[in-house]
């Protein structure tokens, strides 16, 4: 039996390198639309572009999915991860953990990606002095 849709994706972001890049095509439509907190791309060609220099400075990258809805006859799937990551440029290369999820729309190909996660928990918390003072106001209205 083949694997369903959002079986192909969670096997793809198991491994979060520059070997995904040439299997984008075989998950994704041509016409993928993908958003995150940072991001809104169209295109196979700019999703491409975008992974390809999200990796670049990646010392490590992969998801644990947890669990998943997944509503085949309607094409929909929300995926619950963590990916656990180490970056070169941020937080000194140490691992790192975020937690988010995906929302999937497809047919025999991913057409509409979605990731929803804290862009502050996984980038700026991080920097040096943006990081510092995310801290400070976190710990003066008590949030953890």
């Amino acid at each position: 039996m083949e694997p369903t849709v959002p079986q192909k994706v969670r096997a793809m972001y198991m491994r979060f390198d520059k070997k995904i890049l040439k299997n984008l095509s075989d998950i994704y439509s041509d016409d993928i639309q993908f958003r995150d907190p940072l991001h809104a791309l169209n295109g196979i060609a700019k999703l491409s572009d975008y992974y390809a220099s999200s990796i670049e400075n990646l010392l490590d990258c992969r998801f644990e999915f947890h669990h998943s809805m997944e509503m085949p006859g309607r094409g929909e799937a929300i995926l619950f991860w963590t990916m656990h990551y180490r970056h070169s440029k941020i937080a000194g290369g140490k691992p790192l953990e975020l937690t988010g999820n995906s929302h999937l729309l497809f047919n025999e190909k991913v057409y509409y990606h979605r990731d929803y996660y804290d862009a502050g928990a996984m980038l700026y918390e991080h920097l040096p002095l943006l990081g510092s003072a995310i801290a400070f106001i976190k710990k003066r209205i008590g949030a953890k």
